[in-house]
């Protein structure tokens, strides 16, 4: 009758419930060891992340239980959106185990900034040799009257003028306003449109 007794008292049923809980931990344990060791030596290609975003690479990395860490951006290059992958190691193809982490090289989302020199009443010539040695790229070159002939007057981007120390992308086009003895841009412009058209 004790033994009936203690099967049916609170006792029992704690202790009852504790070896259940640990035999189901100990099957959770065992399925979880079991997967790990049987994927263990199992190799996973690398996908190619080229141009894709942050958010496109984690989704394709995770479905092959993959990570990654950025570890630096490049230059900007133009043929690769912004912020995508530019480079990546290891490379694509490359086998690799599970949970392997991917360094990525990310492209900026524009050229660096860079200052304007100083080259306002320098020659022609010198000043054209400073903005791209600074890594500009030289547009127009505007002609206006006045009395140092061949020294540039002024800057201009994008139809506005620039100082130097202003800041702009690398590889920004400038235009260089030059001081000559012809005459100014715009009578060169309307005797252009005249000979355009002669009957206006």
């Amino acid at each position: 009758m004790g033994f009936v007794k203690y099967l049916t008292s609170k006792e029992f049923l704690v202790t009852l419930i504790s070896i259940a809980a640990i035999v189901v931990l100990l099957i959770f344990g065992l399925g979880k060891w079991m997967n790990s060791y049987t994927h263990h030596d199992e190799k996973i290609e690398v996908p190619n992340l080229e141009k894709l975003s942050l958010a496109e690479t984690e989704k394709v990395l995770s479905e092959k239980d993959l990570t990654f860490v950025v570890i630096d951006s490049a230059s900007f290059n133009p043929e690769y959106p912004p912020r995508s992958v530019i480079e990546q190691n290891p490379e694509p193809g490359d086998k690799v185990k599970m949970n392997r982490k991917i360094y990525l090289t990310l492209n900026p989302t524009n050229y660096r900034k860079i200052k304007v020199p100083e080259v306002l009443r320098q020659p022609t010539r010198q000043a054209v040799s400073h903005l791209k040695a600074a890594g500009f790229k030289i547009g127009k070159k505007n002609y206006v009257k006045g009395k140092w002939k061949g020294l540039v007057k002024g800057l201009e981007f994008n139809n506005k003028q620039i100082n130097p120390g202003d800041i702009l992308p690398k590889y920004s086009v400038i235009d260089v306003v030059i001081w000559d003895d012809a005459p100014d841009q715009a009578i060169l412009d309307s005797i252009a449109q005249l000979k355009e058209n002669p009957n206006e």
